[in-house]
């Protein structure tokens, strides 16, 4: 029998989606799980996106070009130059989802063997990423007890070494929903200049901040303009995760230039997406504040309610819609999973996803999880209190 390749064995499963066959059989038996596993909203996605779809000309759905239509790029530099980013229509590639334009940047910027540094907790799919491209993840630890800001700046420059070609960030953060200042942009900007690495900034949740923070992008920082790269998506700011589509965003030539080449072998990204993620673009502030203030209100009763459970630690989320809590067990694995199989109240479990997989540490995240606050309030309460009842049940086993 053929062998598997070594690469294909290293790829890590999802920590998010590695339970679903067992969420599948609790269903099966007749149990309302409460998802607070994945970052799927349930806000609804803008009519002004999904009526350009129905209403649509098109006779034959043809490929679009390679980095993306004209029209779709250049409307989303008008969008940034909004926030204060100025980039031209040429500065974008447009990817299928934020998750190509990762593969993309890694594959740009980096040889196999070669590192990128990443504070940890992070996103576990860029663990995936780079793996495929035989590159290695050098974490950087953050810590729960300060919120997962971004760490001292020496703990970034003492594992920095001759295979080091970047660092990787997402602001706001998945899975800790911290967002970091403009200061500490600076730090790690000043920490690139200095050793000549690139700076990526995984950005898809840039809309969603709270408590009156803003959004500090790298892009808005001076002197990066041949190091600052950009990764964002539509999947979470207009509620269109199916639709699959993301950009690359660099002023650095050679950085596109070379992006495009691994655009080109995969043709082009989606046609309709691409239309419905325009006609996106026209979606009115009002929609934001409206969902903003939801979050917030979300976010609020999440973390009461957890709070008030013993021997449980919460992290208080200042943007995205995820928020990291530490159990008083010593296995979230085993208990996510337990959860699944072995536990339920008046016909109800709740899905978690266990936090050990957004850590490339062995060993750290072993008794937190991260929940995603994207259901509604009444919901966001049941699936607290089905978790501390199970908690009780759990510490008897």
């Amino acid at each position: 029998m053929p062998s598997i390749s070594t690469k294909g064995q290293l790829m890590p499963e999802s920590p998010i989606r590695k339970l679903v066959p067992f969420a599948e059989d609790a269903k099966k038996r007749g149990i309302d799980v409460i998802h607070l596993n994945i970052g799927q909203p349930d806000i609804k996605t803008p009519e002004i996106a999904l009526d350009a779809v129905r209403n649509h000309k098109i006779e034959v759905l043809a490929y679009s070009r390679t980095e993306g239509s004209e029209t779709y790029r250049s409307k989303l530099a008008a969008y940034y130059a909004k926030q204060g980013i100025k980039v031209e229509a040429q500065d974008i590639i447009v990817t299928t989802g934020g998750s190509e334009a990762l593969s993309f940047t890694m594959g740009t910027i980096a040889d196999p063997g070669d590192e990128i540094i990443i504070p940890e907790p992070f996103y576990a799919n860029y663990n995936g990423f780079a793996t495929a491209m035989g590159l290695r993840v050098v974490p950087v630890v953050s810590g729960i007890e300060r919120n997962f800001a971004l760490p001292p700046i020496e703990d970034f420059e003492i594992h920095i070494g001759p295979r080091t070609r970047a660092i990787l960030i997402c602001n706001p953060g998945n899975p800790t929903g911290y967002l970091y200042s403009k200061e500490e942009i600076e730090k790690l900007a000043n920490l690139v200049r200095k050793h000549d690495l690139f700076l990526v900034a995984d950005e898809v949740y840039r809309e969603f901040t709270y408590d009156n923070r803003e959004h500090f992008s790298i892009l808005n920082e001076d002197g990066l303009e041949n190091q600052g790269i950009v990764v964002d998506s539509v999947s979470k700011r207009y509620s269109m995760c199916g639709a699959r589509v993301g950009c690359m965003i660099s002023r650095n030539k050679e950085v596109i230039k070379t992006a495009l080449k691994f655009a080109q072998a995969r043709l082009s990204p989606p046609t309709l997406a691409q239309i419905a993620s325009e006609a996106a673009l026209d979606t009115p502030q009002e929609y934001f504040d409206a969902v903003i203030e939801e979050y917030v209100e979300r976010r609020d009763i999440l973390i009461e309610e957890l709070e008030k459970i013993p021997d449980v630690v919460v992290a208080k989320p200042q943007g995205a819609f995820y928020c990291m809590a530490e159990l008083p067990v010593e296995d979230a694995d085993h208990f996510a999973q337990w959860l699944l199989e072995h536990f339920e109240d008046k016909g109800q479990t709740v899905m978690v996803a266990p936090a050990a997989g957004f850590y490339a540490t062995p060993g750290l995240g072993k008794n937190q999880i991260r929940i995603a606050y994207v259901l509604e309030k009444d919901k966001l309460k049941r699936a607290v209190a089905l978790l501390e009842k199970a908690l009780i049940q759990y510490a008897r086993l």
